[in-house]
C-alpha cells in the first residue's frame, strides 16, 4: 500500500469521525450516517489495498 493511498484512507476515516460526531452533537440523523459510511468507506479500501498487498509478495 503506498504512502498516498494511506493517508487517503486515513482522510476518509477522520472525515467521517468528524460528520459523525458532528451529527451526533446537532442531533442531525443524516450527517451521523453520512460519517458512517465515509469511515466504512476509508476501511472498506484499506482493506482492498491489504488484499492487494498480499497478493504481491
Amino acid at each position: 500500500m503506498s504512502t498516498g493511498d494511506k493517508i487517503e484512507n486515513l482522510g476518509d476515516k477522520i472525515k467521517g469521525t468528524a460528520k459523525e460526531t458532528a451529527g451526533k452533537i446537532v442531533g442531525n440523523e443524516r450527517l451521523e450516517a453520512e460519517g458512517k459510511a465515509d469511515k466504512a468507506k476509508g476501511d472498506l479500501k484499506q482493506a482492498g489495498e491489504h488484499v492487494k498487498d498480499a497478493f504481491k509478495d
